[in-house]
């Protein structure tokens, strides 16, 4: 083969990598066959060139049949349904004898699902090239005149170092930075845990309230920094488990791309936009480091978007899938806390947009992505606050009041459930709370109106038998006392101190009489 031959192919390849944004995936020892392709692309074809005198149509066809059985192969590998591959021959002479039958419809594998569409470019006639360029509709035109060996290694050196250069490049986006703030959140994860079994137990309620867990109530009081602290405490093992294996691998990915100081302040708004989307819309009590994760789903959203062609010719379509994966999950299994998925999956996106990429600027875009997201936070956050009847249920207001009361703060006991009363309709359990604090408060009148209250929703409620009980002795009303005593005595007839109350009310009946 000639220097025009080789000044053809290499232009092709040239135009293939640089204007049609092709990359190199094979090139033969003796330089005279390349293969590139463009996958993020399902429509694209995969082209192959080859340098070749052709000579006789009987040898094209072999190697188009050859060239057809090696794409259904890659077509199995790579699970497309379809795989075009645009195979174009540069040639000094086309083939002798009669060839056009050959190539003038796509060659397809018997049973297979790839086809090979043949153009034939011949050297002695440079407007064969036009057949490209009608195709791929960019620019593609040959310089008139003969071509030099000089000529053809200038356009190969171009055409190669595109390739090398651009492959560089992506090679640096995924190695910017280590994962090293990535591993010491696991360690915190882990030593968090150990700590909270220490305290109590990672599933105890109190213990998670106690430590930093996100919960409504207090957040609403002031307690700001429930908005973080829940990124690090996990409720059990299983909860610690997943969540730390999916850190260590998305965690990882996100700050090899973005860097460690990226990558901390991406996670940290992540988490904090899960917290405060669970805060909006999930009353109960929450933990886990869910969000955070699942804003590095979004940082490698934004990659996607910056980078469309390389995220899904690299991670993008496995990315999709575990994303789409896990959000079905929490929408169909119940526990899962799914506002702070995707309120972190949001948040990660939007910090990301604030970061952009290591020694990148796009100052225009950066401040459209703070400005959303400085919006949406204090939207939220001013909503939240100024409708807390709608950030609380039943289950949070029963744990709050229950806290209270262990220590002994029954005012607050008193003000949150009546407050709940006001606003929601409640069970017999919260009315049970609620006159159990007015009577450590000493207002023994309402607490005896919400104690009916309670038997009228639930009337084998043993406790509030026995505490109105207490109450009707209290105003020496032994026929009212008595009952009620005898009531919860014969709903848990192994609760001892009914059975003392009886005796008590027995002996004060016999006093009285004598």
């Amino acid at each position: 083969m000639g220097f025009q031959e080789d000044y053809i192919f290499w232009t092709l390849a040239h135009y293939f990598i640089s204007d049609q944004e092709y990359r190199m995936i094979q090139l033969s020892k003796g330089q005279d066959e390349l293969w590139l392709e463009k996958l993020e692309h399902k429509e694209a074809k995969v082209i192959r060139l080859l340098k070749y005198n052709l000579d006789w149509s009987n040898w094209m066809q072999r190697d188009i049949e050859n060239t057809a059985q090696k794409a259904e192969s890659v077509r199995r590998q790579l699970g497309r349904k379809e795989l075009p591959i645009f195979n174009i021959y540069i040639t000094a002479f086309p083939p002798v004898d009669d060839y056009e039958f050959r190539i003038s419809a796509p060659f397809k594998a018997e049973k297979g699902k790839a086809s090979v569409q043949t153009l034939i470019i011949d050297s002695s006639n440079p407007e064969s090239i036009d057949k490209i360029q009608a195709i791929f509709h960019d620019p593609l035109t040959l310089p008139a005149g003969e071509y030099t060996e000089t000529d053809a290694d200038a356009v190969k050196h171009a055409a190669l170092s595109k390739a090398v250069n651009k492959a560089k490049k992506e090679k640096a986006l995924f190695n910017f930075g280590k994962p090293f703030f990535t591993y010491m959140f696991v360690f915190i994860q882990l030593a968090m845990f150990l700590f909270l079994e220490w305290k109590g137990g990672s599933t105890d309620t109190s213990t998670l309230i106690k430590y930093g867990a996100k919960f409504n109530p207090l957040i609403l009081e002031g307690e700001w920094w429930r908005f973080f602290t829940p990124i690090v405490l996990h409720i059990g093992l299983l909860h610690l488990l997943m969540n730390t294996l999916a850190l260590y691998y998305l965690g990882s990915a996100v700050e090899r791309v973005y860097g460690n100081l990226r990558f901390i302040f991406i996670y940290i708004l992540a988490g904090f936009g899960g917290t405060l989307a669970s805060f909006i819309f999930s009353p109960a009590l929450s933990a886990g480091a869910s969000g955070a994760i699942f804003g590095c789903f979004g940082a490698l959203l934004y990659f996607g978007l910056i980078y469309p062609k390389l995220f899904f010719r690299t991670m993008g379509f496995n990315i999709l899938v575990v994303l789409a994966i896990n959000l079905a999950f929490g929408f169909t299994i119940p526990g899962i806390d799914n506002a702070g998925h995707i309120g972190g999956l949001i948040g990660g996106f939007l910090a990301t947009g604030i970061a952009h990429f290591p020694k990148k600027k796009k100052i225009w875009l950066q401040l459209l992505f703070l400005a959303i997201t400085v919006s949406l936070a204090v939207g939220l956050l001013k909503y939240g606050f100024s409708e807390p009847g709608n950030l609380m249920n039943e289950q949070t207001a029963v744990v709050m009041a229950q806290e209270y009361i262990k220590t002994e703060d029954y005012k607050k006991a008193h003000s949150l459930l009546a407050d709940f009363i006001k606003e929601k309709e409640a069970s017999a359990e919260v009315y049970f709370l609620l006159s159990y604090a007015e009577i450590k408060e000493g207002d023994l009148q309402n607490a005896k109106e919400h104690l009916k209250q309670v038997i009228k929703q639930k009337a084998d409620f043993h406790e509030a038998h026995y505490n109105l009980a207490l109450i009707y002795i209290e105003e020496e009303n032994r026929t009212k006392a008595k009952q009620h005593a005898q009531k919860a005595a014969d709903l848990n007839p192994g609760q001892e101190e009914y059975h003392q109350l009886l005796d008590q009310i027995a002996d004060w009946e016999t006093s009285g009489q004598q």
